[in-house]
């Protein structure tokens, strides 16, 4: 290849060393480009926090300290520098692009290189598209997308929770649950579940959208003016 593209959290050494120009993609958060005055990855701080960054900075080195130096040591076995703890991947000296919106970026101490760092603002990619069905209760009433990502639909019981709530109200609903739909047996008129939906498609015809926090919800629901109410799951 004349360029290699990485979209990783950590590093292959092979990337490096083969010799032609390689570009890393941010596809989670702009923090994965760690700063000192912003919320550390996968933290969930406040921006303003900043005695809640080092706290966090403090316990996660700590946990992850064994795994780290085994890291390092591999690094080590194929001629590339250690890491300082904590770092498991660096920007490319070429090119990063960091799927996120330059207008919701961070602060940070020390500025990114534009030349060398690019927003993609708004990165949606297309969808055949979708058409809303029929509901057989509150067909009238607002449509919400709920979505949590292929590794939220694994908790099954909370979505259940979501379902049953949504049932109460005078809402519409699309629910995507993953690989989990032979679970949901009582589903109430006015929510339709499915395994999965074409997302951009879907979103610019809802009222709101309730997900997990992901880049590509955030991102989306931003591209196409959409509010949503984000409940954060795992490390998005």
């Amino acid at each position: 290849p004349d360029v290699i593209c990485v979209d990783n959290v950590i590093l292959f050494p092979a990337i490096k060393q083969f010799g032609k120009p390689w570009v890393r993609v941010i596809s989670c958060s702009e923090n994965e480009i760690d700063d000192e005055d912003i919320p550390p990855h996968l933290s969930g701080c406040g921006e303003n926090d900043h005695a809640g960054h080092q706290r966090y900075r403090d316990h996660f080195n700590a946990v992850i300290k064994p795994i780290h130096d085994d890291f390092n040591a591999f690094l080590a076995a194929n001629n590339e520098a250690p890491y300082p703890i904590g770092q498991f991947f660096e920007a490319s000296p070429h090119l990063n692009l960091l799927l996120y919106p330059a207008a919701a970026k961070f602060k940070r101490r020390h500025p990114l290189d534009p030349a060398k760092f690019q927003y993609l603002e708004g990165c949606v990619r297309q969808e055949k598209p979708y058409t809303v069905p029929t509901f057989a209760k509150n067909n009238d009433g607002p449509l919400l997308y709920v979505s949590f990502g292929s590794l939220g639909a694994g908790d099954v019981e909370l979505l259940k929770r979501i379902i049953a709530t949504l049932g109460k109200t005078r809402y519409r609903a699309l629910v995507n649950v993953g690989g989990y739909k032979d679970q949901y047996t009582d589903v109430p008129a006015n929510v339709i579940v499915e395994s999965w939906f074409p997302q951009p498609s879907v979103i610019p015809q809802v009222d709101a959208v309730i997900h997990h926090g992901g880049n590509n919800s955030f991102t989306e629901c931003l591209y196409f003016g959409k509010p949503a109410i984000i409940m954060p799951y795992v490390w998005d």
